[in-house]
């Protein structure tokens, strides 16, 4: 179920100073066809600011910010940890064995709480489909018995910050705390104001396709970022405004020639001018908000 290469290397990428952005620096940067060209880096930006500029004070950016969009996993394990490596390797592998009834009638609607005071009424899902979420694998080996669930509630992280939400809570044999599924849907994605890149229009730009984390403070943000067999790995810049954050992705040292058609995805760390806040997260490649996926595949996502 892992559509992720194992093969994961950290690298901390620090963003354009505001000047340097607005000169179009970028001299001696590596295009995507292994040839040193300034201009590949000016074009790509360029598409970041295009899409920067689309969305600022659009009707899509409002209902963004209107929404309910969670940028963390759904499924939580219990607080109290898992007793065993073998339980943690049910839970990876979404190795699941039901041993009871789940409740077959709930409410229609949760309401969401934001820290801020906001809040959003959104239609919930039912236990046994929250179950089948993430019961996944009924394979031999390691598994988790689930005896029962309880509408409860959990807190999450979101595109507008924490909130408390609505939540599934499955009680596993031989634990004291639950394993928590979010019960709450998310909102529809706003159609993007602007339209995807065509390949190649913008020399080398890549798609970013997927948040991994986000620090506490908000200063950095961990993405995922593909390159291939012949490259010296992906490169991830980012254009700063006070509405929006657009990344921009490409891959360093690309060579010429035959070469292997495998993509490896890898976590690349930003650093940011100042925190994300409720700034719109963009891709400049597709032009709509990069989406938070799990390397597990367990992701709430929105797309």
């Amino acid at each position: 179920m892992n559509k992720h290469k194992k093969r994961l290397v950290g690298l901390v990428l620090v963003p354009f100073l505001g000047a340097c952005l607005l000169a179009g620096c970028g001299g001696g940067s590596r295009a995507d066809d292994g040839h040193t060209n300034g201009q590949s880096l000016q074009k790509q930006e360029e598409r970041a600011r295009q899409v920067a500029h689309a969305w600022r004070g659009s009707a899509s950016a409002a209902a963004w910010r209107q929404g309910y969009f969670p940028m963390a996993d759904a499924v939580q394990a219990p607080e109290s940890g898992w007793h065993s490596q073998a339980d943690q390797q049910a839970y990876k592998s979404n190795n699941f064995v039901l041993q009871g009834n789940l409740p077959t009638a709930t409410t229609e609607q949760g309401k969401i709480d934001w820290t801020g005071g906001n809040t959003l009424t959104r239609p919930l899902i039912g236990a046994k489909k929250a179950y089948q979420s993430f019961a996944l694998n009924r394979s031999e080996g390691p598994r988790l018995t689930v005896t029962g669930a309880k509408l409860g509630k959990t807190t999450i992280t979101t595109s507008r910050g924490t909130a408390t939400v609505p939540a599934w809570l499955f009680t596993l044999k031989g634990y004291d705390t639950p394993l928590k599924r979010v019960a709450v849907t998310p909102s529809k994605l706003p159609q993007s104001p602007i339209a995807q890149a065509r390949q190649g229009s913008a020399d080398g730009l890549r798609s970013v396709p997927g948040l991994a984390r986000t620090t506490t403070d908000g200063r950095s943000i961990t993405v995922w970022a593909a390159h291939g067999a012949c490259d010296d790995g992906p490169v991830v810049k980012v254009l700063e405004t006070d509405e929006n954050v657009v990344l921009f992705a490409s891959v360093k040292g690309a060579q010429s020639g035959p070469c292997s058609a495998d993509l490896t995805e890898q976590n690349v760390k930003v650093e940011l001018r100042k925190p994300l806040g409720d700034r719109i997260l963009l891709d400049a490649f597709t032009g709509r908000p990069v989406p938070y996926e799990e390397l597990d595949g367990r992701s709430p996502s929105w797309t």
